[in-house]
């Protein structure tokens, strides 16, 4: 039986090429993911507002159609995760919520679906060294020599009390996999730091700064890539190193999704990998 997977609206749009590298690797590990038929957007934003049910209606639906599958969800956009897994927190702790979001919307959401971040499901469900199928002897391809600094942003860890994946001011999660991979762990002080988000849309030059200062920093402590989860976090960082823009060190360091360095260390064919749509091409990493 597979894995009930939400992809979100990202990624069957912007992002394609981190489903297509996801979908692959997962099917190459034994983690065959099925997406939820019919599925909306998630809204992208958690509710502030203790008493906003209108906005925990979308959430809650993709809930229910989980349910539906399975007793858990899995996803990949750190926003989508964020906001999945908080909405799941705080049903599962307001049954009053609940019961008004079920009556809205003709359903019988049961509030216990577990949410789970792929990366959760290769740590917890595989192991990285060790474990049931652990990672590491998947790799066909060793990432030797590669210098990678894993860039976890924001939504991916906080807050921890309601999504609780990895500790939020000394991640692990992403230096693991890429240590499975054969990569070396490149560790940087802005790798928890926010990259501006939506203020790409408003104030653009908010998030270049920002991101600039994320990508300068992995950059002088020795990484040949950054590493992400999240489709925004990986524009934001990206787009502003496009060659008509220039950067402020002059060097241009590609910024990739982990599950592109896993196709490549899976050794799946160059088509599931998905650099073509990047500002600075990730190939050239890769050219022996």
């Amino acid at each position: 039986m597979g894995i009930p997977y939400f992809p979100g609206c990202t990624l069957s749009t912007n992002a394609k090429n981190y489903d297509r590298s996801a979908r692959a690797v997962a099917k190459t590990l034994g983690l065959e993911l099925e997406e939820l038929p019919e599925w909306q957007c998630c809204g992208a934003t958690f509710p502030l507002m203790l008493d906003d049910s209108m906005a925990l209606i979308a959430p809650t639906r993709i809930l229910y159609q989980a349910q539906q599958a399975g007793e858990r969800v899995t996803t990949l956009c750190s926003i989508c995760f964020n906001v999945l897994r908080r909405s799941q927190a705080l049903l599962e702790r307001d049954e009053e919520m609940l019961d008004r979001i079920n009556w809205f919307t003709e359903q019988d959401y049961e509030g216990n679906v577990y949410v789970a971040h792929f990366l959760e499901l290769l740590r917890d469900d595989l192991g990285w060294e060790e474990g049931p199928a652990p990672l590491a002897k998947h790799v066909k391809r060793p990432l030797t020599g590669l210098k990678a600094a894993p860039y976890y942003g924001c939504l991916l860890l906080r807050p921890y009390d309601e999504i609780g994946l990895d500790d939020p001011e000394n991640p692990r999660i992403l230096h693991d996999l890429l240590r499975a991979l054969g990569a070396e762990p490149v560790d940087f002080p802005y790798n928890v730091e926010c990259c501006g988000s939506y203020l790409m849309v408003k104030d653009p030059e908010v998030p270049e700064t920002l991101s600039q200062e994320i990508v300068t920093s992995a950059g002088e402590h020795g990484a040949d890539v950054v590493v992400t989860v999240c489709p925004l976090c990986q524009f934001n960082l990206d787009y502003p190193q496009r060659e008509s823009a220039g950067t402020r060190t002059g060097s241009r360091i590609p910024v990739v999704y982990f599950t592109q360095l896993m196709a490549v260390a899976l050794g799946l064919p160059e088509e599931t990998w998905g650099f073509e749509d990047h500002y600075v091409d990730p190939k050239r990493l890769f050219a022996e």
